[in-house]
């Protein structure tokens, strides 16, 4: 009896044990996730060293109007929509490209950072950023479809954030990196422009040595195929479309991050030295909330996260405006825009993806991201000249009222249908 009860039993527990194990690798991140991960934390440090010391290098440095920077920024943050459409079909078509296409997009910003040492007029550093944000579009839609085709729907969200941590934790070191390098040498600025190039090019050859090449699903016979007219016709699919229009709406309301720091420099007069250190509260606040709120939004929704983000970000406008200003005030400010960041970025791929076939995953995220990409352009434009004309204060109270006007629109035209583990 005692026998046959230890057979009975043994294949059972045996059954749960690998149920259990098959469980957990569904919920664990895969290895492609973290070595993107790792290019993006490597990458973001050369990168976000360029951007902490870029609006004061522009405004203090050379002298440009906040009209002047605006076009500049808008470049920086905008010059991307017209080339991820294009990165995002190289990706698909062919099957197998996503890991060149995103490499390719690495490398041409990372050879845009020496040149950044001998401009010293708005047209060539107009070009020279316009060509760095021609690899950023490059290479961002092809990277989050090796992210989103990596993992299961039910732990996307998840996923997302685990990317979005690891590339904000290269947001956190890099403007200290710019800090230190600010204040130990004489030519401050040309040494965090070298040093941002020697980073840049450590993160491009992580990407060729660690990161699997990934192929993109096949088509069915009779399903899409990669084409970039198949990209556009995924805006048909309501769900999809709804996401794109609500993602340009509240893209053409977002202040850039430079305009905030700005902003708060000169409601507190922090000195030309400790500018560099701004985008740390932010890319703090980031770091340590991207995992929560992207398992959170596979949990009840991630339309709400993304929402709930963009209320944090309206918090800090509003922070902005009053006249308080206290020792709390950058703080309270830095986080609330860290939390927006951590409730919008990776969380809005992970629901666009639920829509997006797999053969056109890369074409598909990448005319979300267009759209958005081109609203931030115009914002940036838009608030430089209203800045200009009106002032920072007046320019900021019309941002907010329209942020919080598209903020209601995006409720009501939320998706109808939306993974939820």
């Amino acid at each position: 009896m005692y026998v046959a009860d230890s057979r009975a039993s043994t294949p059972s527990a045996e059954g749960a044990a690998r149920q259990d194990l098959a469980g957990r690798r569904r919920h664990a991140v895969a290895p492609t996730v973290l070595a993107l991960g790792t290019v993006s934390l490597v990458t973001d440090i050369s990168s976000e060293m360029v951007t902490a010391v870029l609006p004061l290098y522009l405004v203090a440095g050379l002298g440009l109007s906040p009209l002047g920077f605006g076009l500049l920024d808008g470049i920086y943050n905008g010059f991307s929509a017209l080339v991820r459409l294009a990165g995002g079909h190289l990706a698909d078509r062919g099957g197998g490209r996503h890991k060149w296409v995103a490499g390719l997009g690495y490398g041409i910003s990372a050879l845009c950072k020496p040149l950044l040492l001998i401009a010293h007029a708005l047209t060539p550093i107009g070009l020279i950023l316009a060509a760095d944000r021609t690899g950023k579009g490059l290479r961002t839609a092809p990277r989050d479809a090796l992210i989103s085709l990596s993992s299961t729907p039910e732990t996307r969200g998840r996923a997302f954030g685990v990317h979005r941590a690891m590339d904000t934790a290269g947001a956190l070191f890099g403007p200290l990196v710019a800090f230190l390098i600010l204040r130990a040498t004489v030519d401050g600025y040309d040494a965090v422009f070298t040093v941002s190039f020697c980073v840049a090019v450590a993160g491009v050859l992580v990407l060729v040595l660690f990161v699997p090449g990934g192929a993109s699903a096949p088509a069915a016979p009779d399903g899409p195929r990669p084409t970039l007219r198949a990209a556009l016709a995924l805006l048909r699919r309501r769900d999809l479309r709804r996401i794109t229009i609500c993602a340009l709406l509240l893209g053409l309301a977002t202040v850039s991050d430079s305009f905030v720091y700005l902003l708060l420099q000169r409601r507190l007069g922090v000195p030309d030295r400790w500018f560099a250190l701004l985008p740390l509260g932010t890319a703090a606040a980031f770091l340590l909330l991207a995992v929560p709120l992207g398992r959170l939004a596979d949990r009840v929704g991630r339309w709400r996260i993304f929402l709930a983000g963009h209320g944090a970000l309206l918090l800090a406008y509003g922070l902005l405006l009053t006249s308080w200003h206290g020792t709390a005030l950058p703080y309270a400010v830095l986080a609330l825009h860290g939390t927006f960041y951590a409730a919008t970025d990776g969380v809005l791929m992970a629901a666009a993806s639920d829509g997006v076939p797999e053969a056109l995953r890369s074409s598909g995220l990448a005319v979300v991201q267009t759209g958005q990409a081109l609203a931030r352009f115009a914002c940036s434009l838009l608030f430089g000249a209203a800045w200009t004309v009106w002032g920072d204060r007046t320019a900021l109270a019309a941002s907010t009222a329209a942020l919080a006007v598209c903020a209601v629109f995006s409720f009501t035209l939320r998706p109808t249908r939306e993974h939820v583990s």
